[in-house]
């Protein structure tokens, strides 16, 4: 049954039954007896195949089993790992993922810290904007997600674990006066936004409609680091973690613009159940003590 499980992972993944017994190294009749004798077992269908096979289709019930079974397979594997080394260091492998924000800015030190002390624990780290985290935390391909937007409620573990400070940053050449009516002058500037599905981006739209700010113009840039050089070079300005320009703002490259009120998001981590691997475990830990 596991092999047969592992076969049909694959084959949602590649989608495809060809690439999928060349991924792992079978033939594509027993890919296909695999994928039979999980639907004889479960007595439902899994796939639904064209007719030269060329196009293949997860049912929903396809859907399930594969979130299961990715489960099942990472749950096997952290126990191999485990057993093997019972009498030893803490080992096994940490899928973690994180947005942009936390995995350029938190994430480094933290992850230097925690390799010292646990060296036998292997770490996969993927980091991307938050929606394409989620995705990847919802399909089992991350033990433990690392976000700053606003995720849909489901049924997993959700917790804050770091307070962050947004500001409005500008060109260090801008001449934005306290006694300039603000609402009007952010109006008439080039906003610098994140893409669709990055928390920076989200906490840029709600600052703008809690105001009635309408921008004159608006540039959708992929990074932080990009963001942060296109206000350097007098392109626009824009609403972002006080991580990423810190620095800019102390080297006199960037300027603050100071508002009445201070904004704060906060920074959050999900695992999907309480029933964590050990490897899990102390990097949870290891983020309350360094952030709490």
């Amino acid at each position: 049954m596991i092999e047969e499980l592992k076969t049909f992972i694959t084959v949602v993944d590649k989608k495809s039954f060809t690439k999928a017994a060349n991924a792992i190294n079978i033939s594509q009749p027993s890919v296909s007896l695999h994928i039979s004798n999980l639907e004889n077992y479960f007595k439902t269908r899994l796939i639904e195949r064209s007719n030269k096979q060329r196009t293949i289709f997860i049912t929903a019930e396809g859907e399930i089993l594969y979130k299961r079974a990715k489960q099942i397979i990472s749950f096997l594997d952290e126990t191999k790992e485990e057993l093997l080394n019972y009498d030893g260091s803490p080992c096994g492998t940490l899928k973690l993922g994180a947005s942009m924000t936390i995995g350029e800015f938190l994430l480094p030190s933290m992850l230097g810290e925690f390799i010292k002390e646990f060296p036998n624990i292997k770490l996969e780290v993927t980091i991307e904007n938050t929606e394409h985290i989620y995705e990847k935390f919802k399909n089992y391909d991350i033990d433990i997600a690392l976000i700053e937007g606003t995720v849909p409620v489901e049924n997993y573990i959700y917790n804050n674990f770091y307070k962050d400070t947004m500001v409005i940053v500008a060109p260090f050449s801008s001449t934005y006066k306290e006694a300039i009516d603000l609402k009007s002058y952010l109006s008439k500037q080039t906003w610098i936004h994140r893409e669709k599905g990055s928390g920076t981006g989200e906490n840029l739209n709600i600052f703008l409609n809690s105001h009635g700010i309408s921008p004159k113009n608006l540039i959708t840039l992929g990074s932080n680091y990009s963001i942060k050089e296109a206000v350097k070079n007098n392109l626009g300005i824009t609403f972002i973690s006080s991580l990423v320009v810190d620095d800019a703002v102390k080297n006199n490259e960037l300027k603050i613009i100071p508002l009445k009120t201070e904004y704060y998001r906060y920074f959050s981590y999900i695992v999907h159940d309480k029933n964590l691997s050990k490897a899990a475990e102390l990097f949870l830990k290891k983020l309350h003590e360094k952030f709490q």
